[in-house]
Formats: structure tokens, sequence, C-alpha cells
């Protein structure tokens, strides 16, 4: 795999290095198990201990979130869009009542199924660009939906963003939407992020203002945008991680370079 698509290996790396931590923040042990048995130069990445504590952060956030929705909408459909190897399926154990839809490129839908387990209960992998229509019609809209897509957005064209919000608000009654955003000083500085500039990827579509995104759909707001430098876990990481993050916090462009986004209909 190259480009985007190579990009998950990263973040699967990165959930790995969490896990080996003495005090892990998502604990993800199938990450773990994943790179064990996968033949890949994984420190090319660049990922370190600090940046796999900010990505266990994020991914931790957006669990939390899941999981509130879930308490509050027991029968609900779940859309994990460019699931990636993530393991958001196995670690939310979710009930009964809620349908969970995983989606991604076949090649890496493929990948997907012979590393991970299948969770148990209403769920279904896709294997199906997000941007594609074939296979919205196969998921029923007779639910409320929380759609979660982690680092997708800034890989597509703000174009693709917009369609996409649009299909889920427009073929879903209510829901909510979960992802994260790199601002426009991050999109002009990938190059200085390794595992985006070592894949050969290209960042795209950046968001400086949540507010956008609103007007993509009428009954649209935004409820929470947590800015990368200033997730909750922070306050508890050493005074190693948190100096670095309260720096970046005060300086301008700088602490916009991401935020993580929650948006209700």
């Amino acid at each position: 795999m190259t480009g985007a698509p190579e990009t998950m290996l990263a973040t699967l790396y990165a959930r790995a290095l969490d896990a080996r931590a003495r005090q892990p923040i998502l604990g993800d042990a199938a990450a773990l198990d994943a790179v064990s048995r996968i033949e890949y130069d994984f420190p090319r990445t660049g990922i370190t201990a600090s940046t796999a504590a900010g990505v266990a952060m994020r991914a931790k956030l957006l669990d939390d979130w899941t999981a509130d929705f879930l308490v509050r909408h027991p029968s609900a459909t779940v859309l994990h869009l460019a699931c990636g190897l993530d393991t958001r399926a196995q670690r939310m154990a979710f009930g009964p009542g809620v349908r969970w839809v995983d989606v991604d490129l076949p090649s890496v839908a493929v990948l997907r199924e012979r590393l991970l387990d299948v969770p148990g209960g209403d769920y279904r992998l896709v294997h199906a660009s997000v941007t594609d229509d074939g296979w919205w019609d196969e998921v029923p809209a007779d639910r409320p939906v929380v759609a979660v897509f982690e680092g997708l957005t800034m890989y597509l064209t703000g174009d693709e963003v917009r369609g996409l919000v649009r299909r889920v608000t427009g073929r879903f009654g209510r829901g909510e939407l979960l992802f994260d955003v790199y601002g426009s000083f991050g999109i002009r500085v990938q190059k200085l992020v390794p595992a985006v500039r070592r894949a050969g990827a290209t960042l795209h579509w950046g968001l400086d203002d949540p507010a956008v995104v609103e007007s993509w759909h009428e009954g649209l707001r935004c409820v929470d945008a947590v800015r990368s430098v200033e997730l909750p876990q922070i306050a508890a990481e050493p005074l190693s991680g948190r100096v670095p993050m309260w720096v970046m916090a005060r300086l301008p462009k700088v602490r916009d370079v991401g935020r993580v986004l929650r948006y209700r209909f």
C-alpha cells in the first residue's frame, strides 16, 4: 500500500505503542497483535511515544463520544467510515440494538479481515470507498446514526467532505457526526508529518471555522470542537508531554493545527 492507505499503518503502530506504555490511554491490545503479524518497517512512520499518545487521545475521545451516543440511542446505526485497521468495533462492545457498519477500500477491507477478529452482534464490513454511491442503499436508514470518520477528511477534497456530510445528514433523520480535521495551517505544513511524507500521501482539505460545516445541512450544529493540543487526557501526561502542548496551545495558527469535532443533526 502507498499514499493515504499506507498511513493507516502509522496510526495502527501508534495504538500499538500506546498499548505497550506503562499507563496506556487506549490500551488497544488488538493493535499490538496486528503489528506483530505485519512485515513492515513501522519506525519508518516516524511515530514516537509522544505522537502515539496523541493518536490514542484522539481515538479515546471519539470512542467516548460514540459510547455516549449509544447510551442515549441504544437502537442505532454506527457508520465507521474509512475504518482502516482501527479496532473501534472490537473496543466498543456495542449492544444488541446496534447495527455496526465498517467501510473501507476493498484492499484495506481484505487486510482487515485477515488481521482482526470479527465482532459479535449485528456487524458488517463493506468493501468500498466511502465516497462511492453504490453501498449506501444497503444500509437501512431506520435508526439514529452516529458516523465516525477518523483520519479521513484531510485526504479528501472539500467537495468530497461536503458530499459525505450531506449524504449522511440527508439519508438519516437524526444523528451525530464525529471526525477530526486539520486546519489550513496544518495542510500547509503537511510535509513536516513523517507518516504523510514517507507514504507519499497528500492532504487536501483543512477547516479553520467549525461553523462552516453547519451551513451544509439545515439543523446541523457543532456541539463540541476540541483542539488537538487541548485533548482531555493531556492533563494526565507527564510534564515532558504537557509542556510542549501547553506551548503549542498558545501559539497562533499552531494551536488550530487540528481539531476533533462533534456535530448533531
